[in-house]
Parts: C-alpha cells; structure tokens; sequence
C-alpha cells in the first residue's frame, strides 16, 4: 500500500533545474491521478541518463527503513541493486568483479569521474576517492556487442558507465566516458581521461546500420543501461 514501482526512461532527471521536466515535478500530479492520501517520496531512482525502475513511497517511515536497508545491504557485502547495458565490445572474461578507487577531477569548466587504480590510504581516509566495485556477467553477445548484468556493492555517480570502460567495453549511448576506449587494429586499449574529452560515442558503420542510425542521428541514442532489479527487505 505505501509503495508504487513504476519505470523511468532515459533522460529524465530526478531532481531538474528550474523550469525543467522531472520527475519530482511529476509527482503531485502522480498523486492525484491514483488519488493517493499521502505525497510521494522517491527511494531509490537511476540517474538521469539511465532507464528504469523508480521506486516510491507514500509512507516516511517506510522510506527511511527502505533507505538504510539498501546502505545496510552494501555494507554487508550484498548486491541490492541489478542493471543490465548493452555494451560495445565483449568483455574478456564471460563474468568478474571490477574493482578501482574513483573521485571526481576538474577538466576545464566541468567536472568529470575519473578511476585511480590504485588509490592511497591517505586519499580514502579523507573521502577523496572512494573504492567502487561492480559485479558484472555477460548475458549474451552478437555482433561486437554484449548484454551484461552489472550490480554495483557501491554507490557512486556514474560509476556503471565509467566501470564498463575499464573492462573496455563501453556502453551504448555513452557520449561521456566512451571516448577513453581507443582501438588499434580493432584493438581496444585504454585511454587517459586528460587525453579523452567527451564526444558523440564512435560507432563502426556496420553497427551504425543494424541500428538504423545515421552518423547524424547518434548524438540523440540514448544510454543504454537499464535499472532492472530491486532487492526489498
């Protein structure tokens, strides 16, 4: 009774700017249209670029409980939360764990995630990186491209697109970290994110055709990781 799961497509923010179409925005009016007694409050949600499910709650005490239990299930080394991208490239390996400190790092006027690989005490200690780790498993491939499972122990933003880029495989639709991925010969390697600024995500022609896209058309794919799973208490 206290609780409504429904699903949110790509693009839409949580919280928008003034003026902006979101999804706290939508709410009030959420409300009336299922003639709830009590406002909503959003539990959990994925980022404005991902799809999928948003959980909701008509009940403070529910909201809260529903909170830590996620904190309290990270913390205990469980994966309360399940997405699934589509991915340029197959991954190495079939499934594995990938671990790396991240932290965000000025580039000109805006602020980017970037990985330290291996992050010193010192900086963990004073909450300038943090240690991430996603657990991911390849669910099917075709083509040069994957369907991956990918459950993330920790919460850090864009911390799925910029993990997939380690495993050099970025997701589709990423026009923020993919640029990091270079290839030679067909050969994916890594690049610095100094190196890398953001750009319309490169895809090669064939993929471009079974996509039905024109070079023009790919700035406007959207990315393609979906929020799939909630575990509950």
């Amino acid at each position: 009774g206290a609780l409504l799961a429904l699903s949110k497509p790509p693009g839409l923010p949580v919280l928008g700017r003034p003026g902006e179409l979101s999804l706290s925005a939508l709410l009030p009016a959420l409300r009336r249209c299922l003639d709830l007694p009590a406002e909503l409050h959003v539990v959990k949600a994925p980022a404005r670029e991902c799809s999928g499910l948003v959980l909701l709650s008509a009940c403070h005490r529910a909201t809260e409980q529903l909170q830590r239990f996620f904190t309290t299930a990270r913390r205990k080394g469980q994966f309360p939360t399940t997405y699934c991208a589509v991915t340029v490239g197959v991954p190495a390996e079939a499934e594995g764990e990938i671990r790396t400190g991240l932290r965000w790092q000025q580039q000109g006027d805006t602020a980017v995630v970037v990985p330290v690989l291996s992050p010193g005490r010192r900086s963990l200690a004073r909450k300038e990186v943090k240690s991430t780790l996603t657990r991911y498993r390849v669910l099917g491939a075709a083509g040069g491209c994957a369907l991956l499972q990918l459950q993330p122990r920790t919460a850090f933003p864009e911390q799925l697109p910029v993990h997939l880029t380690l495993l050099l495989c970025p997701a589709l639709g990423d026009h923020e970290h993919s640029s990091r991925v270079g290839r030679v010969l067909g050969v994916p390697f890594l690049l610095p994110p100094e190196a890398t600024p953001t750009r319309t995500q490169v895809l090669d022609e064939e993929l471009l055709a079974r996509l039905g896209l024109s070079p023009q058309q790919l700035r406007r794919l959207p990315l393609h990781l979906h929020l799939q799973q909630l575990m509950l208490p």
